[in-house]
């Protein structure tokens, strides 16, 4: 049975990781080309490094203090997946809340734990009266079949920042 609740500054640290896998073996990611998708052959395999860890726990940190949402999903106790929108609207017409980071480990996806984070994702940023989530996404081609399946198409608006620090990845998002 999968738990799901906010997460506490207090209880992020290295211990919480202990059991969540972040490894991903992709073989297959879009890239724009001359404003067309292709899929491309660009095989590596995605995982954190310690030094990854220890930033993420800062980042999800500093999302809870400056009253974003960090919200866990626990299988036995263990985090299994997380999903994290910062509190800051952007874009446009102030129409973006940024889904900052959404994980689930190696060993529990496509249990629907990723949906069920998304959905939480969603919900809150339309409460803190967003009208969109804005993700900047990887590109592997699961990942964005599971965006897709989510909802999201491409961006209207390009965050300049998640561009410049992942120049790969998709920018998306999806109406709340």
């Amino acid at each position: 049975m999968i738990t799901y609740r906010p997460l506490c500054e207090s209880e992020i640290n290295r211990t919480l990781f202990c059991d969540f896998i972040r490894r991903q073996v992709v073989t297959k990611c879009w890239r724009k080309e001359n404003g067309q998708w292709l899929i491309k052959d660009a095989p590596f395999i995605d995982d954190w490094t310690e030094e990854d860890y220890l930033f993420l726990i800062d980042c999800l940190k500093e999302t809870i203090a400056s009253g974003g949402l960090v919200q866990g999903a626990f299988a036995d106790q263990k985090l299994k997946g997380f999903v994290a929108v910062l509190p800051e609207l952007f874009g446009g017409e102030n129409q973006y809340l940024d889904l900052a980071a959404i994980h689930v480990s190696q060993d529990m996806r496509n249990s629907g734990i990723g949906k069920a984070l998304f959905l939480t994702a969603k919900q809150w940023a339309k409460e803190k009266g967003a009208k969109k989530l804005y993700i900047s996404a990887h590109s592997a081609v699961e990942s964005q079949a599971f965006y897709k399946k989510m909802g999201c198409v491409e961006a209207k608006f390009y965050h300049q920042k998640h561009v410049e620090a992942e120049p790969f990845d998709c920018q998306l998002e999806v109406v709340l």
